[in-house]
């Protein structure tokens, strides 16, 4: 089997369960309900009468909330990708696969492009989510909603492979953690606490601010360009971050550090 059809046959089963595109509809439904309210608050803020309002370069006000397809969105594809791996170990499905691929190598490099197709379609979901209702509120507060921007269709492109580089990440998180309990309750700790925290401590100094610059999420909005978290005014120290295509290459390294591991320690074993 070459790598051509194992990728074919990893994409199948992802798409015979319901867990993708209920994923799907829940990050929709997040992402664009998060996307109106960002268009609706900052949208009608009016600096120049409220000098406690946020400072915000208003002409990049609809980029920040484009930016939330990812900003936000990015933990599903995550998910998707880690419950994709475990579930392979929980249900012990690697074996009839080992018995028709016995290149485990093989496998797993399918497996990390078919969940990266995968985040790229869920990258494209929650662009529509987060523009389509964004661009929408914009419009109706008076702000110039800017789809025939250019920088708006270089914010597509990114969130698209930010959201594709995401799904890589959490194929090779479950696969080094192969207990499904386990890369959950890691995956949404990380994401939602103990990053969120990390990025918020590292803006006090500068040489914090070097070392978070490399946090996953830092890297995920340096490629993008945009975000509503580093978007705020609200550093103590001038903003440190990555070249967008140096963020790309930190989430691709964590991505190949990861399955490397998990290749190692996990893969090449008895899965019986």
């Amino acid at each position: 089997m070459n790598l051509v059809r194992a990728t074919r046959a990893e994409l199948d089963k992802i798409f015979s369960t319901r867990l993708w595109w209920i994923l799907a509809l829940v990050m929709f439904v997040y992402v664009g309900s998060v996307a109106g309210i960002l268009a609706g608050v900052f949208g009608s803020l009016d600096t120049s009468a409220d000098p406690t309002a946020p400072v915000l370069d208003m002409s990049e006000i609809h980029l920040i909330i484009y930016s939330s397809a990812s900003a936000i969105g990015y933990v599903f594809p995550v998910l998707l990708g880690a419950l994709s791996a475990t579930s392979e170990f929980r249900h012990q499905t690697l074996t009839p696969t080992f018995l028709a691929n016995p290149r485990r190598g093989q496998v797993l490099g399918a497996k990390l492009i078919a969940m990266a197709v995968v985040g790229a379609l869920y990258g494209v979901i929650a662009l529509i989510s987060s523009i389509g209702p964004g661009a929408l509120i914009l419009s109706l507060v008076g702000q110039d909603a800017r789809l025939d921007d250019g920088n708006t269709w270089i914010l597509v492109v990114r969130v698209i492979l930010a959201m594709a580089l995401w799904a890589a990440i959490g194929v090779a998180l479950g696969t080094l953690v192969p207990n499904q309990v386990a890369v959950l309750v890691i995956v949404l700790a990380f994401t939602q606490f103990l990053e969120p925290i990390l990025r918020s401590v590292s803006f006090i100094w500068e040489w914090t601010a070097q070392v978070g610059q490399f946090l996953p999420g830092s890297a995920s909005d340096a490629l993008v360009g945009w975000s509503v978290f580093t978007s705020l005014g609200m550093m103590t120290t001038e903003t440190v971050a990555l070249e967008w295509w140096q963020g790309g290459l930190v989430l691709a390294a964590i991505a190949a550090v990861a399955a490397i591991l998990g290749y190692v320690t996990t893969w090449k074993k008895d899965v019986t």
